[in-house]
């Protein structure tokens, strides 16, 4: 709790902060001195492959964002025109737009309580003749119940799409996020775990997919063929777009990816002080914690409260901001908002998300905070709810 003499402290504490590993700038400058600073270089090609030996994944091609990736696995899903992807409604507007971009209805579906996470129960009722695939999201890098997911899925004939922009280096029984689905998107976002600014990546972990993907990545030709040696020309074969990052960001991405171990135990370092501090005040029942399944290994991209109500978390938020302090809190319901209503559907009552959307509070987080930033933020905290 503050004391009398520190009521006034204001310290510049942003939500996010760049973990810099310190070699981004030579990386950077390599590339640029070897005069391939396009896409699908030296750096695109070592990200892909290290992401593709982390994942486990049959092939990983780099993307300019997670959007981005999102809009291949839906074309490569084959979503056609009224075609059904089941997906939470408290995610991001991408997962549902890259949907939407190919024709299909978005169906929304709640949440767990203690995970955030798609709800594995309301599944099989969201079910249709049209349904085609399901989009788990990986809430604040914790693992959907992918064994439930994978089941479901493969009783109706459906494709597994992971949301995974929050997982890098997130585990689910031992195996990473993005291993599940046929196809997985992961962001590099400025605000994520590993970062380049802008950036995404797609797995694709069913092998017959893997051609049309590198096609789709080429702007619909097959470029990769030509230069692999298999077509003596290329050409156009496909829709498609230009989906590759530069090989710059690459560049700066596996600086990145070479300390994602421990940019990963940082971040984790500082979601335990938190998590040990505010058990205090779950147990008073003023705030509830995160909720960490045994079989999931997270990856501390996110630390939320839940809080009683709207009032006390505009309390919190206030506080927080008045002392320098960056926190916020989360998605607008895609099933509420005018194009969820417009191009979606929602399944059955959505209680929890309902509930949990204006009680949510995310604290700052990233690798380089210090202790005393964290004991901070926590004390302001604890002062909002006396």
């Amino acid at each position: 709790m503050l004391s009398q003499s520190s009521e006034h402290i204001v310290k510049n504490i942003p939500f996010s902060k760049l973990s810099a590993s310190g070699e981004e700038l030579m990386y950077i400058e390599k590339a640029i001195l070897s005069g391939y600073i396009i896409g699908d270089g030296h750096y695109t090609k070592l990200c892909q492959e290290w992401l593709k030996e982390h994942l486990g994944a049959a092939k990983v091609l780099l993307t300019h964002s997670c959007t981005a990736a999102l809009e291949m696995a839906f074309i490569l899903a084959d979503i056609q025109p009224g075609d059904e992807v089941i997906m939470p409604s408290y995610t991001f507007v991408s997962t549902a737009n890259a949907v939407v971009l190919r024709g299909g209805v978005p169906v929304f579906v709640d949440v767990r309580p203690d995970t955030l996470n798609l709800d594995e129960a309301k599944i099989k009722a969201a079910v249709t003749t049209r349904t085609k695939a399901i989009a788990p999201v990986h809430y604040a890098g914790l693992a959907c119940e992918m064994t439930a997911i994978l089941d479901l899925a493969e009783q109706y004939g459906l494709k597994v799409v992971e949301d995974a922009a929050q997982g890098i280096c997130s585990k689910y029984a031992g195996q990473p996020i993005g291993s599940f689905g046929s196809l997985a998107a992961f962001s590099f976002h400025g605000t994520k775990n590993i970062v380049s600014g802008e950036g995404g990546a797609i797995a694709i972990n069913d092998l017959s997919l893997i051609e049309r993907a590198e096609i789709i990545w080429e702007k619909g030709t097959n470029r990769s063929q030509f230069f692999r040696g298999d077509v003596d020309k290329y050409t156009w074969v496909d829709i498609g777009s230009s989906y590759l990052p530069s090989d710059i960001l690459a560049a700066f991405l596996w600086s990145q990816l070479q300390d994602a171990d421990s940019i990963t135990q940082r971040r984790i370092a500082i979601w335990n002080r938190y998590h040990q501090a505010f058990e205090p005040l779950e147990k008073k029942q003023k705030v509830r914690r995160p909720i960490i399944p045994q079989k999931c290994q997270h990856n501390a991209h996110i630390y939320y409260l839940l809080v009683d109500s709207l009032e006390t978390r505009t309390k919190i938020l206030s506080n927080l901001k008045h002392h320098g302090v960056q926190a916020t809190f989360h998605y607008v319901p895609l099933h509420s908002a005018p194009a969820g209503r417009k191009y979606g559907r929602q399944s059955g009552e959505l209680m929890v998300t309902e509930k949990i959307c204006d009680r949510i509070v995310r604290l700052p987080l990233f690798a380089n905070m210090t202790s005393e930033e964290a004991d901070f933020i926590i004390s302001l905290v604890h002062e909002s709810l006396l």
